[in-house]
C-alpha cells in the first residue's frame, strides 16, 4: 500500500477530555482522531469527506506537567461600563483558572492512504498546529512509502481498535472522540487502545480457530528483534472507501 507519512513535533501539546470542564483538564496521552481530522483538514485548507481517507500513526513525548491557565465565563449584564456611563454593560465574568496537564516536546509520525496529498502537507493553508492553538508544531519529513504486509511485527506509541484489547493486556481502553460533525458539530465518540510500550505481534493472545493477521509494515522505520514497525490504519467513519 502507497501511504504518505508525515513527520512532526512541536513543543507542547494537550489533548483535553471533552467532558472536564472545571478546574482541571486532564490530558489523552494519544491524539484523538477528530484532532488527527482538524490537523489534516487544516493543511488542505478544507473540510474533506471522512471516508475520503485511513490514518496509523506514532506518537511520543517527553513528559506530562501541569499548568495553571485561566478562563473568563462570560454572562449577560446590566448597568453601565464603570468607565464611561454612557456605555451599556452587556457582558461580565470572572476569572476562573484550573489545572491542565500538558505533554512537552511531542513527536507525531502520520500516515495517511492518501499519498496525492503530498503537496497539501507540503505547503500547508494553515498554520501547523496539534492540540491547542498555540501548540504549533513543525514538518520536519514528509514523504510517500510503500508498505508491506508481515504477519511479524511490532507495535508501539500508537492508536489501535477495541478489538486489540482481546489479544494484548499491554494496552488501556480510552473513550475518544472519534469525528466532529464540522455543520452540526455533533461528536462521535469510540472506544479505542492506547499502546504506549511496545509489543510484538507474536505475543498477542489469539483464540481457537484464529488464523494469524497480516499487518501493513513501514520498511523504513527502525526493526526491534528483526520485526518491522506495525501499522494499524483507523477510520473516522464507518463507511470506508478502498485505500489509496
Amino acid at each position: 500500500m502507497h501511504v504518505l507519512k508525515i513527520t512532526a513535533q512541536g513543543l507542547t501539546t494537550s489533548f483535553r477530555y471533552p467532558h472536564f470542564m472545571m478546574s482541571v483538564q486532564p490530558t489523552y496521552e494519544m491524539p484523538p482522531p477528530a484532532t488527527l481530522y482538524g490537523h489534516i483538514a487544516s493543511a488542505l485548507g478544507r473540510w474533506f469527506d471522512p471516508a475520503e481517507a485511513q490514518f496509523a500513526l506514532h506518537f511520543t513525548y517527553e513528559r506530562k506537567i501541569e499548568d495553571v491557565e485561566t478562563t473568563i465565563l462570560l454572562k449577560r449584564a446590566t448597568g453601565k461600563m464603570p468607565n464611561n456611563k454612557a456605555l451599556p454593560k452587556v457582558l461580565e465574568g470572572n476569572a476562573n483558572p484550573f489545572r491542565r496537564e500538558i505533554l512537552t516536546f511531542p513527536r507525531l509520525t502520520l500516515y495517511v492512504n492518501r499519498p496525492d496529498w503530498l503537496d497539501a502537507f507540503r505547503r500547508p493553508r494553515y498554520a501547523v498546529a496539534l492540540g491547542r492553538s498555540q501548540d504549533l508544531f513543525t514538518y520536519t519529513q514528509i514523504q510517500t512509502v510503500e508498505l508491506e504486509a508481515r504477519q511479524k511485527a511490532y507495535l508501539e506509541h500508537t492508536l489501535l481498535p477495541y478489538d486489540f484489547a482481546r489479544h494484548t493486556a499491554a494496552g488501556r481502553v480510552v473513550l475518544m472522540p472519534r469525528w466532529l460533525g464540522h455543520e452540526r458539530r455533533q461528536p462521535r465518540f469510540q472506544r479505542y487502545v492506547v499502546l504506549n510500550r511496545r509489543v510484538h505481534t507474536n505475543q498477542f493472545y489469539r483464540f481457537q480457530g484464529e488464523a494469524q493477521a497480516e499487518f501493513w509494515t513501514d520498511p523504513t522505520a527502525p526493526k526491534f528483534e528483526g520485526d518491522p514497525l506495525g501499522l494499524v490504519f483507523l477510520s473516522w467513519t464507518d463507511r470506508v472507501r478502498p485505500s489509496a
